[in-house]
């Protein structure tokens, strides 16, 4: 029987509402196969900075380092400023792991209503993780006074650009798709995105199978409401890739129904799974969260650990309870609370 360490981060509001639901699905997954969990639970989050200045203990990196992966609910809470909560956490995990890779799929689960009149959506959106726009680098000047000046930094680096672009290509590659859509905005940003397109350029030319184009990032999102059943595979920057995938979940119907994987390619690291939807503290403990986030972050994170077969019952389990419509959460047409949501997927698991 194979035994995989999984660290749960729950985090902040309804992040601790969905790792609970999370924490019963991978449980009956261990009960109908051939593998098993060992949890580490922490109490990370906002809240604990609220006790002890720091998001999480000093050697928190290390604590986390000795684990198959992580499982992260949400992070944010009343108090505690935005930029807090992500610097000293999440962005500290995705960089010092390397985990230069998020991976957020786009596609149109049966049952679910989308927003568009065009429903044919089943493309993956792969942004750079670890540098770009959001590399904490800056300045701040004169404060207060009439001057008072800004600046915020992007830092490429030629290594960073071009693995990221090249595990595009190579995803597009290996899972059977022939189109890749750079984002850039090389018209506006005449160094960090005229760089990127540079690295494009050559990158490319290695995959010569595969229809490689860029597109404005403008242009790009106003294509993902217009023609979403002809993009296959996105891949963008830190920032134009947070954006767009926002959007792309939107699109769905719904920003909890959509998982992230932050993923160190190289396994030398952890890599680190989670719903894209915030902490929704208004909402917590309410008992009327979709977990379904979270059920297909756990889905890309079995899919991560070579479990593929049960990463497709999951997977395979949520359409079959979406299709049905009995038991949706009220983000998605419903009326079943978040714990009711879990044990239909839980019982579709069954089937």
């Amino acid at each position: 029987m194979k035994n995989f360490k999984i660290d749960l981060i729950p985090g902040d509001g309804i992040g601790v509402d969905v790792i609970r639901e999370g924490r019963r699905l991978l449980d009956q997954i261990a009960g109908i196969s051939g593998i098993s969990f060992e949890y580490n639970e922490l109490p990370w989050s906002c809240e604990y900075y609220l006790k002890h200045g720091k998001m999480m203990p000093d050697d928190g990196l290390s604590i986390l380092s000795d684990c198959d992966a992580i499982l992260l609910g949400a992070v944010g809470f009343p108090g505690v400023p935005d930029h807090i909560s992500l610097r000293q956490l999440l962005l500290p995990i995705r960089v010092q792991f390397d985990e230069y890779v998020n991976i957020r799929p786009v596609k149109m689960l049966p049952g679910l209503s989308s927003p568009l009149k065009n429903e044919c959506m089943d493309f993956v959106c792969i942004r750079e993780n670890s540098e770009g726009e959001y590399c904490g680098k800056g300045e701040w000047r004169n404060e207060g006074k009439a001057d008072e000046t800004v600046m915020q930094q992007s830092i490429f680096t030629r290594k960073g650009t071009e693995r990221i672009l090249r595990y595009a290509l190579e995803y597009a590659k290996k899972t059977g798709r022939d189109n890749v859509i750079s984002a850039t905005k090389s018209n506006a940003l005449n160094y960090s995105m005229v760089f990127w397109d540079k690295i494009f350029e050559e990158v490319r030319k290695d995959y010569p199978q595969i229809t490689s184009s860029k597109m404005h990032v403008d242009a790009l999102a106003g294509y993902f409401i217009m023609h979403p059943e002809r993009l296959q595979v996105v891949v963008a920057s830190n920032l134009f890739g947070d954006i767009l995938t926002d959007l792309g979940s939107a699109m769905l119907g719904s920003i909890g129904i959509s998982p992230s994987g932050n993923i160190n390619p190289e396994g030398k690291y952890p890599s680190m799974f989670e719903p894209i939807h915030g902490s929704a503290p208004d909402i917590a403990g309410q008992g009327i969260a979709n977990p379904m986030g979270t059920f297909w972050a756990i889905s890309l994170m079995l899919e991560h650990l070579g479990c593929h077969a049960e990463a497709a019952l999951v997977l395979e389990a949520m359409k079959r309870v979406l299709q049905e419509g009995k038991h949706l959460t009220r983000d998605i047409g419903g009326n079943a609370t978040t714990t009711e949501m879990t044990d239909a997927i839980i019982d579709a698991l069954r089937i």
